[in-house]
């Protein structure tokens, strides 16, 4: 990104993440171009994207495409889409790619950065976890209502000119944003607070607050918790006991908000359940341990997965 010179952003995946922050970039003057599909698509073309934010609401009117080659290369892109769609829109982002182009991922998961950096290299790829409630209200409207964070890294750690120049743009966007040297124990922490909260979520059809007003659901929770905790151990990251009070003071702060999991689910949409919980079961499984939580858990929203497509597919 050159001094100077307008900075081109590419959001790949303009759901409730991707069209919150790329509508913060856009307001502070980048030239962002919003790849979606669909009805969601449809409504941008028409009216543009609106954010209604608790900061302020927004209205942007830009590039609105389901085709990355027509906007060609830009500076820095960020890749939004759901983890279990993340190696198919790697391959699609080649048009968006040009010699100094970053790859911002703002996903959930511990392990999608990867697979895109199996790709585009580790050179380009920044790995972000995003702390944000915000949820598409109706096609071309997102609600945000709480949070609006992003940590993002190096995957092999250190703080790197390419880092500090993503925190400077999300900074001057107005975006609360730091880096960190240890992104992968930032986004296993993370998968400390998505594990347990989504798949009860849906379970239950609770929101956050509910399940940690719930002694039997928070229990359970904390259970989860644990699990992904040993789990992260198999890869070299360990997270304090302390990680389990935080998740559950943040589920709290969010009040009546239905984690991501929840929406897909009430939305017939696909869910990210191999993310979430299905990588804790694997890895357990492959140190010779178990996870009967997450199993539990894998193996019920696996059943409400297929019973979604197969409602969408009729």
């Amino acid at each position: 990104m050159t001094a100077g010179k307008k900075v081109r952003v590419a959001v790949m995946g303009t759901g409730a993440v991707g069209g919150y922050f790329g509508a913060r970039l856009a307001i502070s003057g980048c030239e962002v171009a919003f790849i979606a599909r669909g009805r969601h698509l449809e409504a941008m073309r028409k009216e543009g994207l609106k954010v209604k934010s608790l900061h302020g609401d927004l209205h942007v009117r830009s590039l609105f495409t389901s085709d990355p080659k027509e906007i060609g290369p830009v500076d820095l892109i960020l890749f939004c889409v759901k983890s279990y769609s993340t190696e198919a829109a790697s391959k699609e982002l080649a048009p968006l790619v040009g010699k100094e182009t970053i790859i911002l991922s703002l996903q959930n998961g511990v392990d999608n950065p990867d697979k895109i950096a199996a790709l585009w290299g580790k050179s380009r790829t920044l790995a972000g976890v995003v702390y944000i409630a915000s949820q598409v209200l109706t096609p071309g409207t997102i609600r945000h209502s709480a949070g609006g964070r992003i940590v993002l890294g190096e995957l092999d750690g250190g703080i790197s000119e390419k880092a500090r120049a993503v925190h400077q743009l999300f900074a001057a966007a107005q975006v609360p944003c730091a880096v960190s040297a240890e992104i992968r124990r930032v986004m296993w922490g993370k998968l400390v607070w998505n594990a347990p909260f989504c798949a009860i979520a849906c379970l239950a059809r609770a929101t956050a607050e509910e399940i940690v007003e719930s002694d039997s659901l928070r229990k359970l929770a904390i259970d989860c918790m644990e699990e992904v905790r040993e789990a992260g151990k198999c890869q070299g990251v360990e997270l304090a006991p302390s990680v389990i009070e935080e998740a559950l003071k943040l589920a709290q702060n969010l009040g009546e908000f239905k984690p991501s999991m929840l929406q897909d689910l009430e939305a017939g949409a696909p869910l990210e359940y191999e993310a979430f919980n299905g990588i804790v079961v694997n890895l357990l499984r492959h140190a010779g341990k178990q996870a009967p939580i997450n199993e539990i858990f894998y193996a019920a929203l696996k059943f409400f997965d297929k019973k979604n497509r197969a409602v969408t597919t009729r």
